[in-house]
């Protein structure tokens, strides 16, 4: 199991200072994400900056974009960073796609589907100058000549991992994707007996496992050497379970452990803005069931223990610190190699 880690600041007058970091302390790959920044420019910079560590998208958001533009953009990735990119692909949620993005989203599931192939059939042209002649449901490819065209590099296989947490997303990224995003909102019962098995049945269809498939995760750790930082990072955990679990497009997670009125107390309390009282609705059950609690010397065999079988890769939800010595991060690593 590779550990990972998210990507601390998207400032990208850091970017490269972190990657390099990051890399001096052992972790395996470090991910971007789609909130306040473009997730691609900030791995131009990592991949600039670094030699071994890999780089990764967790998550673009695809219908932002068309399926060329983001063949383009992970092509030119995977060539600076000399095949250490990953491209992870999200649907987001109707709302933000349609009024945020201003772009289609009717049937996500089948859509991004569509999108993976119709980007694989990009870089084949890109590759092997093959001709263009993709028709899907949602997209095409049909059109190419040779100045727009970038031509081979040396490592044309660009891993695509899909990103979701209810059962159709799972088995529609089962039946293209090389990976899986895992969500961090869930159990360690809800990623074996529905993330998994609906991967499993999708990749079945063609011909695959879900064992064939890489499964990545930022996990939720509540950990702390003092009893302060441990109730800082109980408290921190605590308000992220509880934002997630409000999210009517996850309550899929509560609705498997019969939870289903909880998250609709919770989504009411958030649409008034009682964030407060969402927290406290989150037992020490609950954090048991969703987050990984133990102290620093213990956490590497703790994570082992949870997602040994389960997940290829993790990396935990919050970001490294800045002010974290290396070397603390060094031993962790040297920890969770030898647990």
């Amino acid at each position: 199991m590779h550990l990972d880690t998210q990507m601390g600041s998207m400032d990208l007058a850091l970017v490269g200072d972190e990657c390099r970091r990051h890399e001096q302390q052992g972790f395996d790959a470090v991910w971007t994400y789609e909130t306040t920044h473009d997730p691609y420019f900030p791995i131009v910079l990592g991949a600039a900056a670094t030699q071994r560590i890999h780089l990764g998208t967790n998550i673009a958001i695809a219908f932002a974009r068309s399926p060329y533009s983001t063949a383009l953009s992970a092509w030119d990735l995977q060539k600076l960073s000399k095949g250490r990119f990953h491209l992870g692909l999200g649907t987001q949620v109707r709302a933000h796609v349609e009024r945020r993005f201003s772009m289609p989203f009717e049937h996500p599931a089948a859509r991004v589907q569509d999108f993976v192939n119709c980007v694989r059939a990009v870089w084949d042209t890109f590759q092997n100058d093959a001709k263009p002649a993709y028709e899907g449901q949602f997209y095409r490819f049909q059109l190419m000549n040779p100045m727009f065209n970038p031509g081979p590099i040396d490592h044309p296989h660009i891993p695509i991992y899909l990103a979701g947490v209810n059962p159709t997303i799972c088995r529609a990224a089962g039946e293209v994707a090389d990976g899986f995003h895992v969500h961090p909102f869930h159990s360690r019962e809800y990623l074996e007996k529905v993330v998994r098995a609906n991967l499993d049945a999708g990749a079945k269809k063609r011909g695959k496992r879900v064992t064939d498939m890489k499964l990545a995760c930022p996990v939720f750790v509540v950990t702390g050497e003092t009893q302060a930082e441990m109730d800082k990072s109980l408290e921190e955990t605590r308000r992220q379970i509880s934002f997630y679990a409000s999210t009517p497009s996850y309550r899929a997670v509560l609705i498997h452990h019969g939870m289903e009125e909880l998250g609709k107390t919770l989504s009411q309390h958030a649409r008034t803005g009682q964030w407060d009282a969402m927290v406290k609705l989150i037992t020490d059950d609950m954090l048991e069931l969703f987050a990984t609690v133990a102290k620093p010397a213990k956490l590497p065999q703790a994570l082992h223990a949870r997602y040994d079988g389960l997940l290829d890769r993790i990396s935990l939800y919050v970001p490294i610190s800045g002010d974290t010595r290396s070397s603390d991060w060094s031993g962790f690593m040297k920890a969770f190699r030898a647990a």
